[in-house]
């Protein structure tokens, strides 16, 4: 049986799966097919878009699985989810299947018209179900060795090798409760750290070097005590051990990252906490991000949703990762920093609500404390969850209050947020190019939640740089190639660093010292530019190595040693 595996891409609160980023789902649903005897195939609906010979092909195909789900909507630069509508046109193969959590937003009538498309869906979460609808043999069901077999379909991605891959430690919620959220359709299930460490290892040996523990809700709590109370007692010990297996296996990889930490668990643990919060630091990747589900400021919106921290947790949660992971590492990014998700539109929304919510940030810039990003989205309501009842009746009455506080955020927020993170002249390395253009390219890390750049210059895709940082936007930052030779430099990219002193140094060049150029361009030139491609001619700033970073955190905390 010949199979076809159609991406989607996903984006729940605790998977991502749009490019760079590869889900779960793939790996799991192909390690599936070739323990079934299965002769599988993959593709991202991106490049089936882009050839349509590809499509026509897919008709001999004895079944099509096609992934999907954008549950919490996002801006996306690497890939164009499926959308609910252009599934009615996707039924290629013999027979279709489709899954992922889209199907939580279907109706009967629509579920019913996917039918007559030649369409069956398949309940959320698929898994099993999927399994089950597959089997013929006598084969047992175990996810994590299908993660394991299905780790070479990375090598069929597009973007192959340029991707980060999606690693899932455990599922569902130990609180479950929040009105709007999905994750309280999972049962809790723990990965074992053997299962993990076997499937980050049959990565590696693919050729992955990119990887993100993004597939849990609240990272502390993985290897935790869930049978203390409420809220999960975190491990640190067993953190530690599971991330020195990891460089053990693995020495050679280039980005270790998380999402999604609760700062709940902080605020009920914070010594257990401030631990892993340590060995995340030292052990895992620069520019690290904790996405914080704050999702309201307003305490009256905290009760009548459920939700599971309330801002002062948050605030704990933000001092403490602040306090060691707010120095800048080796590739120009704080090794670690929280960033916090608004949620609009929830239960007991008033306009006061947008107001506490400014209030919130507010006193965070006053603290002296860094974000890294601030996610402001409007709810997504699903059936079964208790916004159903609600519906979208605040969305529709505050999108103006909502729209105002968007505007006021990226303005007065983020971007002076964003200049103290990354402060002119500062070297950001490591930079892939997504999106190609004659005069301005586009690039980002290969990382989570990475800052986007605007680079300015003709650059391919998939081509690798440093740059350094020029200007701030609301969420970007423009930048030109780190100590580019001035005189190659273009006359946009003279232009962009040194305003109309750039125009004459274009006029004046070729230069061969530094006086020459400086008495034109100033000091600024020397920092940005190079004389016949060498080293930049004077350091912008000195930037911590690992060794002194452990320092200052010894002077800082006066207990942490090295581990």
């Amino acid at each position: 049986m010949r199979v076809a595996i159609i991406d989607g891409y996903v984006d729940e609160p605790s998977c991502l799966g749009v490019p760079p980023y590869v889900s779960p789902y793939p790996r799991y649903i192909y390690g599936m097919l070739c323990k079934l005897g299965y002769s599988a195939r993959y593709f991202t609906i991106d490049y089936l878009r882009e050839n349509y010979d590809v499509q026509k092909k897919l008709r001999n195909f004895d079944l099509a699985i096609i992934i999907a789900g954008i549950a919490v909507p996002g801006k996306y630069l690497g890939g164009n989810p499926l959308s609910k509508k252009e599934l009615f046109s996707i039924g290629m193969a013999k027979r279709n299947i489709l899954v992922g959590p889209i199907t939580l937003e279907l109706s009967k009538k629509e579920k019913d018209l996917l039918h007559d498309s030649n369409i069956e869906v398949i309940d959320f979460p698929f898994e099993r179900r999927l399994f089950n609808a597959l089997n013929n043999k006598d084969v047992e069901y175990d996810l994590s060795n299908f993660a394991i077999a299905g780790a070479e379909v990375v090598k069929q991605h597009p973007d192959f090798p340029n991707i980060i891959c999606e690693i899932e430690t455990y599922r569902g919620c130990y609180w479950g409760k929040c009105s709007f959220c999905i994750e309280r359709i999972h049962k809790l299930w723990f990965r074992s750290p053997e299962d993990v460490l076997k499937e980050i290892k049959a990565l590696y040996d693919c050729g992955v070097r990119h990887f993100r523990l993004g597939r849990q809700t609240d990272f502390l709590t993985y290897l935790a005590d869930f049978e203390n109370g409420d809220v999960p007692r975190p491990n640190p010990d067993g953190i530690k051990r599971f991330h020195r297996a990891v460089w053990k296996l693995c020495p050679k990889i280039k980005t270790l990252h998380l999402d999604n930490i609760n700062p709940k668990t902080i605020s009920e643990y914070p010594e257990d906490s401030k631990e892993i919060i340590k060995t995340i630091i030292l052990y895992q990747t620069p520019g690290n991000v904790a996405a914080m589900g704050l999702e309201s400021a307003d305490e009256r919106v905290v009760r009548k949703n459920t939700l599971c921290s309330t801002p002062e947790d948050v605030i704990k949660a933000i001092e403490l990762v602040n306090e060691f992971g707010k120095f800048p590492g080796y590739n120009g990014l704080p090794y670690f920093l929280p960033g916090i998700n608004f949620v609009i539109g929830l239960k007991g929304e008033t306009k006061e609500t947008f107001e506490l919510n400014y209030e919130f940030l507010n006193e965070i810039v006053r603290r002296g404390l860094l974000l890294r990003r601030i996610n402001i989205r409007q709810v997504k309501i699903f059936p079964g969850t208790p916004m159903e009842r609600e519906g979208d009746k605040k969305l529709r009455k505050h999108r103006t209050y909502f729209l105002a506080f968007k505007k006021k955020v990226r303005e007065n927020i983020d971007i002076p947020m964003l200049r103290k993170i990354l402060p002119k002249g500062r070297k950001i390395t490591d930079l892939r190019v997504e999106v190609a253009g004659k005069r301005i390219s586009y690039a980002r890390q290969l990382a989570t939640y990475p800052i986007l750049v605007k680079l300015i210059g003709n650059y391919g895709r998939n081509h690798y740089l440093d740059a350094r940082v020029v200007d701030h936007s609301h969420r970007s930052v423009t930048a030109v190639e780190a100590d580019i030779d001035v005189n190659s430099a273009s006359l946009e990219q003279l232009e962009c660093v040194l305003g109309k002193a750039g125009r004459e140094v274009y006029i004046q060049r070729p230069f061969n010292d530094t006086k020459s150029l400086e008495a034109i361009a100033g000091k600024m030139a020397l920092i940005y530019f190079s004389i016949g491609r060498g080293e930049n001619l004077v350091t912008s700033e000195i930037k911590p190595s690992r060794s002194e970073y452990d320092s200052i955190v010894n002077k800082k905390n006066g207990k942490w040693k090295k581990l």
